[in-house]
């Protein structure tokens, strides 16, 4: 199996869960932040699980950022009858809309809470050691969720320098992370319970997710009678 796109496919669709877990039921517009692999998933994965009428593309290189927005008008083209457009900054595609989605990696942020409006969702998979894609603002004010606090706090190079930083700084503790999603999924914490909070969900990246994931292919392969066992 092809573990870079399992794992790209797994990691958007963690967002998705967790997009699904906190944003308003009414939520329609999505800035994709980053022209990579990861940009594109997310794109795929969050129009499925809220009614998205507007996406914004916004990255470091305005080219490709046209040429992937340019890629989902075409791959959208038989289900999708919104609005697809690169944007001119990051600040210009996160201005208003309802979902944001960092994919980049960046070291310095692309996200700043004076950019975002109130009951806006932020989702964040972007880990670079150097520093944060999400300003220490929008995590202070923001209602947190991790795939897994034991991850997410861990020193580098595992966990979130989103996270990390701002307690070094002494903006937040480890405490202000909210909930793991697995909480979110059993019911044992609650989600949003504003229209008007801003919600961050931080991934870093688990490793047993993608052999869950590598799991469910090789059932899907089986019941399908597709694919080649070979015996090493």
């Amino acid at each position: 199996m092809d573990g870079t796109y399992i794992t790209a496919v797994r990691t958007a669709a963690g967002s998705a869960l967790a997009t699904r877990l906190l944003t308003r039921e009414d939520a329609s517009s999505l800035a994709i932040l980053g022209t990579g692999v990861q940009a594109r998933t997310h794109a795929r994965a969050l129009c499925r699980v809220r009614p998205i009428t507007e996406v914004r593309v916004a990255g470091r290189d305005a080219r490709k950022a046209e040429a992937l927005a340019e890629e989902l008008r075409r791959d959208f083209a038989p289900w999708f009858t919104g609005r697809i457009a690169a944007a001119p900054s990051f600040e210009a595609a996160i201005r208003g809309a309802d979902i944001v989605s960092a994919t980049t990696h960046s070291p310095e942020p692309v996200t700043r809470r004076e950019w975002l409006s109130p009951g806006t969702h932020v989702n964040s998979v972007g880990v670079n050691q150097q520093g944060p894609e999400i300003d220490a603002a929008t995590v202070a004010d923001a209602v947190v969720v991790v795939e897994s606090r034991a991850s997410a706090l861990a020193p580098f190079p595992a966990g979130a320098a989103d996270l990390l930083h701002p307690i070094r700084d002494g903006v937040i503790t480890g405490d202000h992370v909210h909930a793991e999603v697995g909480e979110l999924v059993l019911g044992t914490k609650p989600g949003r319970t504003s229209e008007f909070q801003i919600t961050l969900y931080k991934s870093v990246g688990v490793a047993v997710q993608d052999a869950a994931a590598a799991a469910l292919v090789l059932r899907a392969a089986q019941q399908r009678g597709v694919g080649v066992d070979i015996e090493l």
